[in-house]
């Protein structure tokens, strides 16, 4: 019996294991996981990709640093990253590894396919390459002759390696992106693809010489495929491009991919193209989201001031951080962020705010209603907007609208007063907790997405049809 839910296919970047992860890497996460649970509330059949890039000189180089083998080191830091998105609730469909076997066996017959193109040929380059980025990269794109990314000047290099044609691709991914059939977004980041395509695009080497922790070309052996270049290719070998074509016809085109600004190029211009190559279709939408900064400064492995996010889950709870990075800095923009203005948040937005109207909530109905609330009755719709919004990425807005009935519903109370209403007019006070608990019960299921922790205790505790004493949501920290 075939599925006939409507298909949801969510991507986030492919992490590159030289390091464990960051804050950053979460964000993006995160944002993922988010926005494939709110599908998966529209009952759709939704499918969400994240997973490690692990091939290439850098990881070779980073591995002998730690004095350990490629595959070793890169089963180390992937173990990493798949335990903390576990220890974040991020709940993907499939964890991949550029290491897989599956994407090996995948990558060999896209590469196959590029050649059958006539869209690759062999050629000499000489020009900048920049180890960080493990690509080639424009004297335009420095700064005082430095990669802004990575803090580094980059190498001359000359080899011989197999080019691919994407100068041909300029006018078809121009129209493609302008009108839309490729959505790139925020608009800012539309802007600058569009900016770099009518600059001119030049043809780029797939493969390089002397790389011997990669997936060689199957036509030249002395040559191994740029490690970006396969790792764009994940989105498909996780899926069963090779494996199970059956599911990979089902998924593909994906319909949403999150990814760091950094890298819309691979993502917007030298990703499509490779797909246009091979006569597949490509992703409906791309949003890039903005980066996270400490005291100004980037945050980057390169730069050296990460935040462990297994930190701050340890101290605050996975929900409080998951709400914290979608709140502070509206998808789409930089913005400063610390575990100062964390803690904050956490008192002010989650015990003061959303755990104080669950408190006072649950007490009042032990206390005047024996903790039976009955049968109540939650809105059918989200009459405030923040499913759309969180919807449309829009996730710290909808967070504030969530929030906006939090704070009305707790002067709510202390404009009725229950605790005297109760002498004079029970029944008042009953319709009033009747309607909370509706409130708060709405409330959950709209930040289930965001906070599925706390949304599974809050709709357990009200559905038990016996309200004693729960624990407090959220617990002040001094």
């Amino acid at each position: 019996m075939t599925d006939e839910r409507k298909k949801f296919y969510i991507t986030t970047p492919i992490y590159y294991v030289n390091d464990k992860p960051h804050i950053g890497h979460a964000y993006t996460t995160i944002a993922a996981d988010v926005v494939a649970r709110l599908h998966r509330q529209l009952g759709e059949d939704v499918f969400f990709l994240t997973g490690t890039d692990e091939h290439g000189a850098k990881i070779a180089a980073s591995a002998e640093k730690a004095g350990k083998s490629p595959q070793a080191f890169v089963d180390e830091i992937s173990a990493k990253y798949s335990l903390t998105w576990d220890q974040l609730g991020i709940a993907p469909d499939k964890f991949i590894r550029t290491t897989d076997p599956e994407h090996k066996d995948a990558v060999k017959v896209f590469l196959e396919k590029l050649k059958a193109s006539g869209k690759i040929y062999e050629g000499e380059y000489e020009g900048l390459y920049c180890v960080g980025h493990e690509a080639f990269i424009k004297e335009s794109e420095l700064v005082n002759g430095v990669c802004l990314d990575h803090k580094t000047k980059p190498e001359k290099i000359r080899e011989q390696n197999w080019f691919f044609k994407l100068s041909e691709y300029q006018k078809i991914l121009e129209e493609r992106i302008s009108h839309d059939d490729l959505i790139i977004r925020p608009p800012t980041r539309k802007n600058e693809v569009l900016s770099f395509i009518r600059q001119g695009l030049e043809d780029i080497a797939i493969s390089r010489p002397n790389v011997k922790w990669g997936i060689p070309l199957p036509w030249d052996k002395s040559q191994t495929v740029y490690v970006w270049v396969e790792a764009l290719f994940n989105y498909c070998s996780a899926i069963g491009y090779v494996s199970d074509p059956e599911n990979f016809q089902r998924y593909w085109p994906a319909d949403l991919q999150l990814l760091g600004k950094e890298i819309i190029k691979f993502h917007c211009i030298i990703g499509p193209a490779l797909l246009l190559a091979i006569k597949e279709e490509l992703p409906k939408a791309i949003f890039a989201n903005g980066f996270f900064t400490l005291g100004g400064e980037k945050i980057s492995k390169t730069v050296g001031n990460i935040i462990d996010p297994n930190d701050w889950v340890a101290k605050y709870g996975s929900d409080a951080v998951r709400y914290f990075v979608l709140r502070e800095v509206p998808f789409g923009q930089d913005g400063d962020v610390s575990e100062e203005k964390l803690k904050v948040r956490y008192n002010s937005d989650l015990a003061d705010g959303l755990g104080n109207l669950f408190s006072r909530t649950t007490n009042m109905i032990e206390k005047y209603l024996d903790g039976d609330v009955g049968e109540f009755v939650s809105p059918p719709k989200d009459l405030s907007g923040a499913s759309d919004a969180f919807y449309n990425l829009d996730f710290s807005e909808g967070l504030v609208l969530i929030w906006k009935e939090i704070a009305w519903a707790n002067q709510l109370i202390d404009k009725a007063k229950p605790w005297e209403l109760v002498k004079t007019d029970p029944e008042k006070v009953k319709e009033l907790l009747l309607n909370l608990t509706a409130l708060l019960y709405d409330i959950a299921k709209k930040l289930a997405p965001v906070l599925p922790e706390t949304a599974q205790k809050i709709k357990e505790i009200l559905e038990s049809g016996d309200i004693r004493k729960p624990e407090p949501l959220f617990k002040k920290i001094s």
